[in-house]
């Protein structure tokens, strides 16, 4: 007759070391899984901005068909775009409170995937050098093909006031004044709505233009418009 335990004693030390393997395996698991929520956390921290949005172009977005085709080949080459910062961090940088704009020109209608375009960028001369880098690298990133060839990147003084819904956007040779549509005809009518924002943004709205000027010569031409649906609003992240 045999001795069993001559037999068995292996076998639990061979089912110890699996256990043992097994429990460093689930330990090291889930220190990969702390390590990567940790860098995650940390990067969600620092490349996120959040605030307010304006966008005016040099043709109506909101129109009738026959009003749309009178203008889609000849006009719609410029806009002004003007972000407000409430909150957030890019590449580590607090930008809250930062305001920018750009002025933005092309060889055709920007709604034209091929058109050739053309900006300059103007930050709020209140944002530190540190600040002011970091918006740029973040624009230039985030709405490369909006903006196209930057130009120039500059600073002035920039103010950007919203009330509701009313927006008042002003540096020295650009001012925005839009201000919602009556009975936000822009949602109950989406099919008259012929061109998107520049930007992506959430609660997007077609704006009524009282005002628009770009008196600078960096990028186009200068212009103005008023009087028309020409106008996009909102809130953006990135």
């Amino acid at each position: 007759m045999y001795n069993q335990s001559v037999y068995f004693v292996p076998f639990v030390y061979g089912f110890s070391e699996v256990m043992k393997v097994r429990r460093g395996f689930l330990a090291a698991l889930a220190l990969i899984v702390a390590v990567s929520a940790l860098v995650f956390s940390s990067q969600a921290e620092n490349v996120s901005l959040h605030g307010d949005y304006v966008e005016v172009r040099t043709a109506s977005v909101f129109a009738g068909a026959c009003h749309y085709n009178g203008e889609v080949v000849t006009t719609g080459r410029d806009a002004m775009m003007a972000w407000n910062v409430t909150s957030g961090k890019w590449q580590g940088v607090d930008l809250t409170g930062v305001r920018v704009m750009a002025v933005v020109s092309a060889d055709a209608n920007l709604a034209e995937g091929n058109a050739a375009r053309q900006s300059e960028i103007i930050i709020d001369s209140q944002a530190s050098r540190t600040q002011a880098l970091a918006m740029v690298n973040a624009l230039k990133e985030k709405y490369a093909a909006s903006l196209g060839k930057v130009v120039e990147v500059r600073s002035a003084p920039i103010t950007f006031e919203r009330n509701g819904r009313t927006y008042a956007v002003m540096t020295n040779d650009a001012a925005i004044n839009v201000e919602a549509m009556p009975n936000d005809l822009c949602c109950r009518m989406p099919n008259l709505v012929w061109y998107t924002p520049l930007v992506g943004l959430e609660n997007r709205k077609v704006g009524y233009t009282s005002k628009a000027l770009y008196s600078g010569r960096v990028v186009g031409e200068p212009w103005s418009r008023s009087g028309e649906n020409s106008a996009f609003y909102g809130t953006f992240s990135l």
